[in-house]
C-alpha cells in the first residue's frame, strides 16, 4: 500500500536503473503501485526474472549504462524528473571483474548524472554502499572517513564523493543512501536469507561462516520508503549521505538462532562450513540517526517479522524462488 507521503506526491516520471536487481525490483513495483510513470533500467545481463508480471505496467528497457549515446536517447526520450540509480555488479562474490566494477559503479554515474543534468530532474537517489566505510569497531556516522576494502567498495565510495560534489559545488539534486544489509523477496536465492529461507522448508540450514561475523539486515520495504523520502527530499538536501539500516547488529550465531525459532528448523548449524569472505567483520551495524531526524524514516520490520514474510513469499509462489524449484 502506497504511503501517505507517496499519495501527497504528484505522480513523477521516474527512471530506475538496475531495475532487474533485488532492490529495483521491489523498488519499481513500489513506484507503480504509487502511480509513478516508471521506465525500469536492465543491464546486458539483467534478471528479468524479477519483473515478472510488470511487463504492462511499467516500461523495461535494455541499456548498457556504460554506452554513454543509448544512454543519453534513453534520458532524453524520458526526461526523468526523479532518476533512482541502483545499477551495480561487485557486490556478490563472484562479480570481480575490476574494469566492470569500476565502470558500472563510478564511470556509469558519472555518464547518468551528466545526461540527467542535460534533461533536468528533481531528485537524483544514487544507491551506495555500508561497504564504503570498511571494516570499523562501531557505527559509522556519515562524516566518517571511508575505508573501502575491496574493489567494490573503492568504486561505489568514489560514486558517492562524485555525487557530493555534483551536488554541493554545481547545484544538482543528488543524494546518497548507503545500505546495509537488505533482505526480503526476490534476493540472489545464493545469499545467505533466501538460503536460510528455502533451505528452512527441508529442516536444513545452509552453509555458514564464523558465528561471530556481524550484520545489520534491513526489510527490503523499509529500504524502499527510505529511497522514495529520499527523492521527495532531494531539492532541500544536496549532497547528503543517509545510512539505510535496521540499527540492530546480528551475528550469525543470532541469526541461526531466529532462523531456527521462526522457520522451525531442527538442524544444527555447522560453523566454518563456508569459508569466510576478506570483509567479513564482527562488527556491522548502522548509525541510522540522520536519516531518522532529517526524513522521518525509521525500520518497521525487524529481522524475524522479515524472516516470517520472506517464508511466506516463497510459499505463496509455491516453493519456487526464481522461478526453478527449490533445491532439496
Amino acid at each position: 500500500m502506497a504511503t501517505d507521503g507517496a499519495l501527497m506526491t504528484r505522480p513523477k516520471r521516474t527512471l530506475v536503473t538496475g531495475a532487474g536487481g533485488f532492490v529495483g525490483a521491489n523498488l519499481l513495483r513500489r513506484l507503480v503501485q504509487d502511480g509513478h510513470r516508471v521506465t525500469g533500467v536492465l543491464g546486458p545481463a539483467g534478471d528479468r526474472w524479477r519483473l515478472n508480471g510488470m511487463e504492462d505496467r511499467a516500461e523495461l528497457v535494455d541499456v548498457d549504462l556504460r554506452d554513454q549515446d543509448a544512454l543519453r536517447r534513453l534520458v532524453h526520450r524520458v526526461a526523468p524528473e526523479w532518476t533512482f540509480h541502483l545499477a551495480a555488479h561487485g557486490a556478490y562474490s563472484w562479480q570481480n571483474d575490476a574494469r566492470r566494477i569500476l565502470d558500472t559503479n563510478l564511470m556509469a554515474t558519472v555518464g547518468l548524472i551528466d545526461v540527467c543534468r542535460e534533461t533536468g530532474c528533481d531528485a537524483f537517489v544514487h544507491a551506495g554502499s555500508s561497504s564504503e566505510y570498511g571494516i570499523k569497531d562501531h557505527a559509522p556516522s556519515e562524516e566518517e572517513l571511508a575505508e573501502p576494502n575491496s574493489r567494490y567498495a573503492v568504486a561505489k565510495a568514489a560514486a558517492t564523493l562524485f555525487c557530493r560534489y555534483v551536488a554541493q559545488y554545481e547545484d544538482f539534486p543528488a543524494v546518497t543512501l548507503r545500505l546495509y544489509s537488505v533482505f526480503g523477496p526476490y534476493e540472489d536465492p545464493r545469499r545467505l536469507v533466501p538460503a536460510v529461507v528455502m533451505r528452512a522448508r527441508h529442516n536444513e540450514l545452509p552453509p555458514l561462516v564464523a558465528p561471530e561475523v556481524a550484520r545489520d539486515f534491513v526489510w527490503v520495504d523499509d529500504v524502499v520508503e527510505a529511497l522514495v523520502l529520499a527523492a521527495e527530499a532531494a531539492g532541500d538536501r544536496r549532497g547528503t549521505i543517509y545510512n539505510v539500516g535496521s540499527g540492530v547488529q546480528t551475528s550469525m550465531a543470532e541469526l541461526v538462532d531466529i532462523a531456527r525459532r521462526v522457520l522451525d528448523i531442527d538442524a544444527d548449524p555447522i560453523w566454518g562450513s563456508m569459508a569466510g569472505r576478506a570483509w567479513d567483520a564482527t562488527s556491522w551495524v548502522a548509525d541510522n540517526r540522520r536519516i531518522g531526524a532529517e526524513l522521518g524514516w525509521r525500520p518497521r520490520t525487524d529481522l524475524a517479522e522479515g524472516l516470517r514474510r520472506t517464508a511466506a513469499w516463497l510459499s505463496a509462489r509455491n516453493g519456487q524462488w526464481q522461478g526453478q524449484p527449490v533445491a532439496s
